[in-house]
């Protein structure tokens, strides 16, 4: 007689990492939204504005690399940002047809207030664990990201990415 075949349930989906990440992933920018509310960005637009900040004049390819976003939708992004009036874009003296992205004042004074915020949702988004749980969890992940970095759709390329591994001249 054939054995009946195994039943799947849906620990089959919730106890899978891939799950689990996407469902940190929704959370996370849940808890983003709502803690920045006021000042109507999401956490790319965040990213793009840092970066930007960061490396003003940079381009839209590079700053692809610099935040790891895929290059086809950062373009609604920038965007976004310059109908916002937070970054403007001029072209460059090299190459007219590649535009250089720079912040904006009103750019920068959005960055500096939006900073608590921004704090409050990462502390958040890590509260109901225990400090050394915490630490233990952004060791991990660091560690996960930075060893799949090249099997991304968008891996970070830009040496100047590397900031927060101390690697950065």
């Amino acid at each position: 007689m054939p054995s009946k075949p195994p039943v799947i349930t849906m620990d089959a989906v919730y106890t899978k990492p891939g799950y689990l990440f996407r469902r940190m992933q929704q959370i996370a920018v849940s808890i983003f939204v709502e803690e920045c509310r006021e000042f109507d960005l999401t956490p790319v637009q965040y990213a793009a504005l840092v970066a930007i900040q960061n490396h003003p004049g940079i381009d839209a390819t590079r700053l692809s690399s610099v935040i790891a976003f895929d290059r086809s939708t950062l373009g609604s992004v920038i965007e976004r940002l310059e109908a916002k009036a937070h970054i403007e874009r001029k072209p460059s003296a090299d190459d007219k047809r590649v535009k250089l992205l720079y912040l904006t004042r009103a750019g920068g004074v959005l960055l500096r207030n939006i900073m608590p915020s921004v704090d409050r949702a990462q502390a958040r988004m890590l509260a109901p664990l225990r400090p050394a749980d915490r630490k233990a969890l952004m060791a991990l992940l660091s560690q996960l990201v930075d060893l799949n970095n090249e099997v991304s759709r968008v891996p970070l390329r830009a040496e100047d990415a590397l900031e927060h591994l101390g690697k950065a001249g």
